[in-house]
Parts: structure tokens; sequence; C-alpha cells
């Protein structure tokens, strides 16, 4: 399909003129559905909060000069509930992932009058990493395969829902064969961690905090689905029409989070885990250079041909009604936004960022409690430094490495790793660190091995 323009920049400058003396004698309310557990709605949502850049952005001269602004934050477990207080007239902005997004346009289009706009995206990965599907520690199940008959929760109506979905499509699973519960992240993280479910599929960064608590693993990354993985910005069409420049103001700010995030990201993930309660370690393995979010608002044709694909996959589960994504997705205020701000649109929306290439020979990371991040060309400088931190009985945060098939970055300790003699590699998943063994003379170890090997006889 080809992306329209529903709302013609033309009209986002009559916009002021038509507003006249209406705006000017209100106060105009502002209500955004957002999720402070979901890292990748953060530059839509917690951070344009803490920081204020949204009141930064608001247009207070022409028709708005003595407008006045009641903005209210509303903080939700998954998309599913922004879309409903949405529909009750309560939210006029919500951000929320890909399948999230494509119920909002389908549920509003259902009806016979209201309406969303998808108006700009958040961040995203191209490999789909950032939903997965995670057992206990301690389950025997290792592969999706296994989960047939089992008992399997997500946040019903989420990304991770679509990607379950998707997933179990894929590997000739049906519904009818496992036993689907609806569990919010926090209820599905603490049964992973008690034993309670066979298995739970979240978003992001639900999947990395049971990693980084060692309370459950990853048998399958969204990557794997093979379709990209994004978040974004819907705005209720009556809001938008009446106020323009608020939602092109809203955009602005988005980009502005993102830059700040890029800007110094280890001041940005501190401030976030202060905001959030999701530990910094876990952040940065978003926020990072190389790390699993690429931040940019633009609206990409690789984007809507990802959101009709995963229109089909509910489709299939007869669980959507139809969705004009024509109608839907409207570029005007992300391209006015970026001509406000003096960046060139058409170039940020030509790139595309693939951790395979992107992510080719960044250094492997150290996070020591003491010194900050520690970076390391290869993995032997790598677990040499290991080796010699545990003989010094030093604190360490965390450890980074990425994964050699796809480049996404990984905590060292949940890598599969591979010694073929004095060479390591690390993978995101064990089959193929498995396959690479055997093709190379290797032998499949622990992280824990992996360091050992380093530490001097003696």
């Amino acid at each position: 399909m080809t992306m329209m323009t529903k709302l013609g920049l033309p009209l986002l400058a009559a916009g002021l003129t038509s507003l006249g003396a209406s705006v000017s004698a209100e106060t105009i309310p502002i209500a955004v559905g957002h999720q402070s557990m979901c890292t990748d709605t953060y530059t839509a949502g917690i951070v344009i909060k803490e920081l204020g850049l949204l009141e930064k952005h608001l247009p207070t001269d022409g028709a708005y000069a003595d407008a006045e602004y009641d903005i209210s934050w509303a903080d939700y477990s998954s998309g599913g509930p922004i879309t409903n207080q949405m529909l009750a007239n309560k939210l006029n902005f919500g951000v929320m992932g890909d399948y999230p997004l494509i119920v909002n346009g389908a549920k509003f289009q259902e009806t016979d009058s209201l309406r969303t706009l998808y108006v700009a995206g958040t961040g995203y990965n191209l490999k789909g990493s950032g939903n997965a599907i995670v057992v206990p520690v301690e389950s025997d199940i290792h592969s999706i395969t296994e989960l047939a008959g089992k008992e399997v929760s997500t946040p019903v109506g989420s990304a991770a829902w679509g990607m379950l979905l998707k997933a179990m499509q894929d590997n000739g699973i049906p519904t009818s064969e496992y036993v689907l519960k609806n569990q919010s992240p926090a209820v599905g993280a603490a049964n992973i961690a008690a034993g309670k479910i066979d298995a739970h599929s979240d978003f992001c960064p639900w999947s990395e905090i049971m990693e980084f608590r060692d309370t459950g693993r990853k048998i399958y990354d969204g990557s794997e689905t093979g379709v990209p993985y994004l978040h974004g910005v819907v705005v209720r069409e009556d809001f938008a029409k009446e106020y323009p420049e608020v939602v092109t103001a809203f955009v602005k700010a988005v980009y502005e989070a993102g830059e700040w995030i890029r800007e110094d990201p280890m001041r940005a993930v501190t401030m976030m885990e202060g905001w959030t309660g999701v530990e910094k370690e876990v952040l940065y393995l978003y926020f990072s250079q190389g790390g699993h979010l690429t931040l940019d608002p633009t609206i990409k044709t690789a984007w809507v041909e990802a959101l009709e694909f995963n229109h089909g996959v509910l489709v299939n589960e007869k669980a959507i009604p139809s969705l004009d994504f024509d109608a839907w997705i409207t570029e005007d205020y992300v391209k006015a936004a970026y001509e406000d701000l003096g960046v060139d649109y058409a170039a940020e929306q030509a790139m595309l960022v693939d951790p395979e290439m992107a992510n080719e020979g960044l250094p492997l990371e150290i996070w020591h409690a003491r010194e900050g991040i520690l970076t390391f060309e290869d993995a032997p400088s790598f677990l040499t430094a290991m080796a010699g931190i545990q003989a010094e009985a030093s604190k360490v945060n965390s450890t980074y490495v990425y994964d050699v098939d796809t480049g996404l970055k990984l905590f060292g300790k949940t890598a599969f790793w591979v010694q073929s003699g004095e060479d390591f590699t690390t993978f995101l998943r064990k089959g193929e660190a498995e396959e690479f063994a055997s093709a190379n003379n290797g032998a499949l170890i622990t992280f824990e091995d992996a360091v050992a090997s380093f530490i001097p006889e003696g």
C-alpha cells in the first residue's frame, strides 16, 4: 500500500485560523496513556512526562496565545486498557506496541463515528527482538515446540500476545493445543519466579528483567518471527482535528526525548530507573549503543507492511475487525514536527538500523560497580578481565555480549557460549550454538566455565 496523509499540511496551518478565539478562551485537556514498564514507549511517555518536554513544545502564540493546558498522564501495564480509555474519551493520546496499535485502529474504525490516527513511531528493533517467551529457570522446557499442552500466560491484547500467536502459528501449535491465560506482566513474571506457570510471553523489558533477576530464561525471542518490533503513538482523530498543533508538539517532544537518551545513555538509564523501578542494567541493554531499541519517530514503509502483516496474524485467529490502513496512518504531524525542528524527515525515514550490521565490531562490556562501563575488543580480553574482577571479589553489575548471528545485545550470563580452541562465540539461541559447536569442533559451555578458563592456575 502507499502511505497516505489523511490531514494535509495546509490543513495544519489552516487550523490556527479556524480555531480562533475558541482556543484562546479555553483550557485544553491533554490526556496521555503510556506504559512506564514498557521500554519502547518511554520516548512518548515517562521521559516526556518527567522532563516536561510536552510543555516545552506546546503552542503559546497565535490562536493559542491565551490558552491553558491541563496535561494528565495515565500509566498502564499494557496497551489494551489504553484503547478502552481512548474509546471512552478519557484519553486523547495512546502509546503502545504493534499489535495493540492495530487493535486500537480497528476497534475505533468498527464504531460508527470514532477514529484514531497513527501519527508517529517511538522505537523499533528491525530483527523483531523485544518480545519473548520465558520459562522458569529450573524448567525442563527448552523449545517453543514443547509448549503444546502447557499453560502459557501473556497480557492478552499486547504486543507479546500477538507475537505468541504468530510464533505458535509458525510452529504448528493451534490455540486449542495449549492453555492460554491472560496475565499482566507483573503477575506473569511473579508466576514464572514461583514456578506457577509453564511459560509466559511478554514485551520489553520483562523478559530481560526475569533474566537479570535469575528467575526466568528465554526459550523464544521475538526475532525468530522475522517481523520488525515497533511501537508508536495514536491520537483520537477528533482531538487531532481540533488541535493539530498540539499533536505536532507531542511529536516534537517524542523526538527530543530520543535525543536526550542518545546524548548520554548512562545518565538516561540511571534516571529512568528512578522513574520506573526497572533496573538500570536492564535499561542499558535497550538504550545503550548497540542496544535493542532504535529510537525513531518516523513512519517507514516497512512499518506499514509489518503492521499489515500483523493484522493478518490476528485475522487468522479471528481476533480483529478489518482496518483501513490508508485512513488510519498519517505522516502529516510527524513531518510538521520535523520541519519545525529543522530535521530532515526523508533522510531519517530512509534509515533502517539492522543490528547484524550496526553492531558488528562493537566492544563487549562489563558494568563494574565501582568503575562503570569497561569495554573490550574481544572475548578473551573480556573473559580475562572478568576472571581478574572475580579474583579481586569486586562487584559486577552486569555484562553484555552480542549474538554472532543477529547482532542482538545479550547479557553475558544468559548467552550461550561456544569454545572452539582458543576462540569464544556467543549466541542468543541454544540450537544455533549447538550447531556452531558441532561444525567447528567446539563445545557448548556456560558463562561461568568461560570465565573460569581464564583464571590463572595456582
